[in-house]
Protein backbone atom coordinates (compact mmCIF):
# COMPACT_ATOMS: atom_id res chain seq x y z
CA UNK A 1 0.00 0.00 0.00
CA UNK A 2 1.25 3.43 -0.74
CA UNK A 3 0.38 6.60 1.47
CA UNK A 4 -2.28 8.78 -0.50
CA UNK A 5 0.00 12.22 0.30
CA UNK A 6 3.51 11.46 0.04
CA UNK A 7 3.35 7.94 -2.47
CA UNK A 8 6.01 6.20 0.15
CA UNK A 9 5.33 2.77 0.00
CA UNK A 10 4.50 1.14 3.51
CA UNK A 11 6.11 -1.80 5.17
CA UNK A 12 2.74 -3.17 6.63
CA UNK A 13 -0.53 -2.79 5.63
CA UNK A 14 -1.56 -2.61 9.03
CA UNK A 15 0.53 0.72 9.47
CA UNK A 16 -1.80 2.92 11.31
CA UNK A 17 0.66 6.33 10.43
CA UNK A 18 2.86 7.02 7.00
CA UNK A 19 6.33 6.27 7.96
CA UNK A 20 7.61 9.80 5.89
CA UNK A 21 4.93 12.05 6.61
CA UNK A 22 2.73 10.52 9.46
CA UNK A 23 -0.65 10.70 6.99
CA UNK A 24 -3.15 8.46 9.41
CA UNK A 25 -4.09 5.66 7.15
CA UNK A 26 -6.81 4.03 9.29
CA UNK A 27 -9.05 5.70 7.02
CA UNK A 28 -6.97 4.45 3.96
CA UNK A 29 -7.43 0.70 5.67
CA UNK A 30 -11.16 1.42 5.96
CA UNK A 31 -11.90 2.36 2.53
CA UNK A 32 -9.79 -0.70 0.89
CA UNK A 33 -11.67 -2.68 3.85
CA UNK A 34 -15.05 -1.57 2.03
CA UNK A 35 -14.24 -1.80 -1.34
CA UNK A 36 -13.73 2.08 -1.64
CA UNK A 37 -17.15 2.86 -0.11
CA UNK A 38 -17.48 5.15 3.19
CA UNK A 39 -17.55 3.02 6.15
CA UNK A 40 -21.56 3.52 7.82
CA UNK A 41 -20.75 3.86 11.45
CA UNK A 42 -23.43 3.67 13.70
CA UNK A 43 -23.83 6.77 15.84
CA UNK A 44 -26.99 7.04 18.19
CA UNK A 45 -27.97 10.79 18.65
CA UNK A 46 -29.67 9.60 22.20
CA UNK A 47 -27.85 9.46 25.23
CA UNK A 48 -25.21 7.12 25.63
CA UNK A 49 -25.78 4.23 28.52
CA UNK A 50 -24.05 4.97 31.86
CA UNK A 51 -21.52 2.44 33.05
CA UNK A 52 -22.38 0.17 35.93
CA UNK A 53 -18.77 1.70 37.33
CA UNK A 54 -20.28 5.38 37.13
CA UNK A 55 -24.03 4.76 38.15
CA UNK A 56 -22.48 3.75 41.16
CA UNK A 57 -20.09 6.38 41.85
CA UNK A 58 -23.02 8.72 41.41
CA UNK A 59 -24.77 7.32 43.36
CA UNK A 60 -22.42 6.94 46.39
CA UNK A 61 -22.12 10.51 45.69
CA UNK A 62 -26.24 11.22 45.76
CA UNK A 63 -26.08 9.26 48.72
CA UNK A 64 -23.64 11.82 50.55
CA UNK A 65 -25.14 14.58 49.56
CA UNK A 66 -28.23 13.66 50.70
CA UNK A 67 -26.50 13.50 54.01
CA UNK A 68 -25.57 16.78 53.72
CA UNK A 69 -28.78 18.15 53.48
CA UNK A 70 -30.77 15.39 55.57
CA UNK A 71 -28.62 14.84 58.98
CA UNK A 72 -28.29 18.85 59.93
CA UNK A 73 -32.07 18.96 59.42
CA UNK A 74 -32.76 16.34 61.78
CA UNK A 75 -30.10 17.70 64.03
CA UNK A 76 -32.11 21.50 63.87
CA UNK A 77 -35.04 18.91 65.18
CA UNK A 78 -33.51 17.03 67.69
CA UNK A 79 -32.17 20.73 69.01
CA UNK A 80 -36.42 21.43 69.88
CA UNK A 81 -37.39 17.95 71.07
CA UNK A 82 -36.16 16.41 74.21
CA UNK A 83 -36.43 12.79 73.21
CA UNK A 84 -33.82 10.31 73.08
CA UNK A 85 -35.41 9.23 69.74
CA UNK A 86 -34.33 12.22 67.33
CA UNK A 87 -30.30 11.61 68.80
CA UNK A 88 -30.03 7.96 67.59
CA UNK A 89 -32.08 9.05 64.59
CA UNK A 90 -29.34 11.66 63.51
CA UNK A 91 -26.17 9.32 64.74
CA UNK A 92 -27.64 6.78 62.14
CA UNK A 93 -28.81 9.29 59.33
CA UNK A 94 -25.18 10.55 59.46
CA UNK A 95 -23.89 7.13 59.53
CA UNK A 96 -26.07 5.83 56.75
CA UNK A 97 -25.73 8.88 54.76
CA UNK A 98 -21.84 9.69 55.05
CA UNK A 99 -20.47 5.91 55.34
CA UNK A 100 -22.47 4.27 53.11
CA UNK A 101 -22.16 6.88 50.49
CA UNK A 102 -18.27 6.46 50.40
CA UNK A 103 -18.88 2.70 50.67
CA UNK A 104 -21.18 2.70 47.83
CA UNK A 105 -18.78 4.56 45.61
CA UNK A 106 -15.58 2.51 46.89
CA UNK A 107 -17.32 -0.65 45.40
CA UNK A 108 -18.26 0.97 42.20
CA UNK A 109 -14.96 2.00 41.63
CA UNK A 110 -12.82 -1.28 42.87
CA UNK A 111 -15.64 -3.98 41.49
CA UNK A 112 -17.86 -2.48 39.30
CA UNK A 113 -17.51 -3.01 35.35
CA UNK A 114 -15.57 0.17 34.04
CA UNK A 115 -17.51 2.05 30.87
CA UNK A 116 -17.97 -0.46 27.07
CA UNK A 117 -16.75 0.22 24.21
CA UNK A 118 -17.68 1.06 20.62
CA UNK A 119 -17.04 -1.63 18.54
CA UNK A 120 -17.53 -0.03 15.64
CA UNK A 121 -14.21 0.46 14.15
CA UNK A 122 -12.40 -2.88 13.43
CA UNK A 123 -8.95 -2.68 15.61
CA UNK A 124 -6.14 -1.45 13.25
CA UNK A 125 -3.39 -4.18 13.89
CA UNK A 126 -5.66 -6.73 12.33
CA UNK A 127 -4.71 -6.08 8.37
CA UNK A 128 -8.29 -5.81 6.71
CA UNK A 129 -9.05 -8.25 3.97
CA UNK A 130 -8.17 -6.91 0.62
CA UNK A 131 -11.35 -6.72 -1.99
CA UNK A 132 -10.57 -7.77 -5.72
CA UNK A 133 -10.06 -3.98 -7.39
CA UNK A 134 -12.43 -3.97 -10.33
CA UNK A 135 -12.50 -7.55 -11.54
CA UNK A 136 -8.61 -7.53 -11.77
CA UNK A 137 -7.21 -11.11 -12.21
CA UNK A 138 -5.19 -12.54 -9.11
CA UNK A 139 -1.35 -11.31 -9.44
CA UNK A 140 1.66 -14.05 -9.08
CA UNK A 141 4.44 -13.42 -6.72
CA UNK A 142 7.12 -10.28 -7.30
CA UNK A 143 9.50 -12.47 -8.00
CA UNK A 144 10.38 -14.26 -10.51
CA UNK A 145 10.71 -18.38 -10.33
CA UNK A 146 14.25 -19.94 -8.74
CA UNK A 147 16.10 -21.03 -11.87
CA UNK A 148 16.50 -24.84 -11.52
CA UNK A 149 20.19 -24.50 -12.01
CA UNK A 150 22.56 -23.03 -9.83
CA UNK A 151 24.87 -20.28 -10.99
CA UNK A 152 27.55 -20.92 -13.13
CA UNK A 153 31.12 -20.15 -11.29
CA UNK A 154 29.77 -20.62 -7.84
CA UNK A 155 32.96 -22.77 -5.71
CA UNK A 156 32.50 -24.99 -3.10
CA UNK A 157 32.98 -24.19 0.41
CA UNK A 158 36.43 -26.00 1.94
CA UNK A 159 36.29 -28.35 4.35
CA UNK A 160 37.89 -26.71 7.16
CA UNK A 161 37.79 -29.91 9.66
CA UNK A 162 41.81 -30.98 8.20
CA UNK A 163 42.99 -27.78 9.00
CA UNK A 164 45.55 -27.99 12.04
CA UNK A 165 44.83 -26.46 14.99
CA UNK A 166 47.50 -23.74 16.60
CA UNK A 167 48.85 -24.89 19.91
CA UNK A 168 46.99 -22.31 22.67
CA UNK A 169 48.82 -19.28 24.13
CA UNK A 170 49.86 -20.92 27.61
CA UNK A 171 51.31 -23.84 26.18
CA UNK A 172 54.18 -21.66 23.81
CA UNK A 173 54.34 -19.26 26.85
CA UNK A 174 55.20 -21.93 29.20
CA UNK A 175 58.00 -23.09 27.03
CA UNK A 176 59.41 -19.22 27.05
CA UNK A 177 59.02 -19.32 31.11
CA UNK A 178 61.18 -22.94 31.04
CA UNK A 179 64.13 -21.52 28.43
CA UNK A 180 64.55 -18.11 30.78
CA UNK A 181 64.91 -20.65 34.36
CA UNK A 182 69.16 -21.42 34.98
CA UNK A 183 68.23 -24.39 36.69
CA UNK A 184 65.74 -26.64 34.18
CA UNK A 185 68.87 -27.09 31.94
Amino acid sequence: MHCPQCGQQQASASLRFCARCGFPLEGVLQLLANGGMMPAFSSTGGPKEMSPRRKGVRQGASLMLAGVVVVPILGVLNSFSSGNFLDILVALAAIIFFLGGLIRMLFAALFEEGATYNRAMPPTYVSPPMPAQLNSPIRGSALPPAPANPAAGWRQRPSTAEIFNPPSITENTTRLLDKDDPNSH
